[in-house]
């Protein structure tokens, strides 16, 4: 399934990507209309949670999804996360191809065409009025009877959330994060494909909520061979002797767009970025350590299992990467138009 996976990628990648079927007239709103959000903002800058569910705008307090939704019942359907910089929304393509390949491993069509897509999330981040924020997209199977049968549930929803990002405490940069290697295993290839973003989630939860039990900030899952793949809602890097090496995508792993971001921001600040097999012992031996997500950026890691990472502090080399990271990505978050071009290219 990982190399059929793969190749769906390839051919849609060389296609251009995804286009919805049919018409998506019911699910694009006038985007001149004055609906906004019930709430006011606390602050200039803060905005306001505001959501696009199916055409229509609503606040946190007034959304609300049918109980009969596949979404809710089965965990049937796929997500992406984005985060907003200054008002610009961060490699919003690269997050919409994701999404699209996700729905399309699953056999499900998302019932809108991409630039479309782009535009009511633009339009949802300038009505929400915020600066420094995070975008949760949602496609599920759509509201039907109690059946697995797709057929039950002819039109998939689509949920768009903005709302205020919220940063892991300084002392988390500043001092490093403690991290344990959970019991529970990574999906299997074969089952629900880790590289499918999918709302389906037990996995990741149980050993989330394995991580904090044990008191930790994040969980390390390994997969069926017993090579390291990534955390919970996290991609893994370590450091060794200079670079920064991450498991490859065939140890069973979601393909992040932070992981694949650190590559380009070691081009940056020269620090050599390549994928490697890895094992505890890899890690427990490690320079250093670090982890990278959409909300979080790159967090070091100084503590796994209550082993000391190099010397239990942030690494010059982790160090040099957030700092790059950062620069980075305020720039590319301010190159919305060039993102728009390549949404609307064939």
């Amino acid at each position: 399934m990982m190399c059929a996976l793969q190749s769906r990628r390839r051919s849609l990648r060389h296609q251009g990507g995804l286009a919805a079927a049919g018409p998506s007239s019911d699910y694009i709103l006038d985007m001149s209309a004055t609906l906004q959000p019930a709430k006011q903002a606390s602050a200039p800058g803060a905005g306001v949670p505001t959501i696009w569910l199916d055409g229509k705008w609503y606040d946190r307090d007034t959304a609300t999804v049918s109980v009969y939704d596949h979404g809710l019942l089965y965990g049937d359907g796929v997500f992406e996360g984005i985060r907003i910089y200054g008002g610009k929304i961060f490699r919003l393509a690269e997050h919409l191809e994701r999404l699209y390949d996700s729905a399309h491993a699953i056999w499900m069509t998302v019932p809108m065409p991409r630039d479309e897509m782009a535009t009511v999330t633009e339009e949802a981040v300038r009505r929400s009025g915020i600066t420094e924020g995070y975008i949760r997209h949602i496609v599920t199977r759509g509201v039907g009877d109690l059946t697995y049968d797709p057929q039950a549930t002819p039109k998939p929803s689509v949920v768009i959330i903005v709302k205020p990002q919220i940063d892991p405490p300084p002392e988390a940069y500043e001092r490093g994060v403690r991290t344990v290697i959970v019991d529970i295993v990574r999906n299997h290839p074969g089952t629900v494909n880790p590289m499918i973003k999918s709302n389906n989630l037990m996995n990741s939860a149980l050993a989330m909520q394995e991580a904090l039990r044990r008191g930790a900030f994040e969980g390390i899952m390994r997969n069926y061979r017993g090579e390291l793949t990534e955390c919970t809602t996290s991609n893994l890097f370590i450091v060794r002797n200079g670079a920064a090496l991450t498991p490859p995508l065939t140890s069973g792993l979601l393909p992040g767009t932070r992981r694949d971001f650190i590559f380009d921001v070691g081009k940056d600040v020269g620090v050599e970025v390549r994928e490697e097999v890895l094992r505890d012992e890899d890690l427990f031996s490690a320079d250093e350590a670090f982890l990278t997500s959409t909300t979080r950026e790159a967090v070091p890691i100084v503590t796994v299992d209550d082993r000391t990472i190099g010397t239990g502090t942030p690494g010059p080399v982790t160090k040099r990467l957030l700092e790059g990271f950062r620069r980075r990505a305020h720039a590319n978050a301010s190159t919305g138009g060039q993102e728009q071009n390549r949404l609307r290219s064939p």
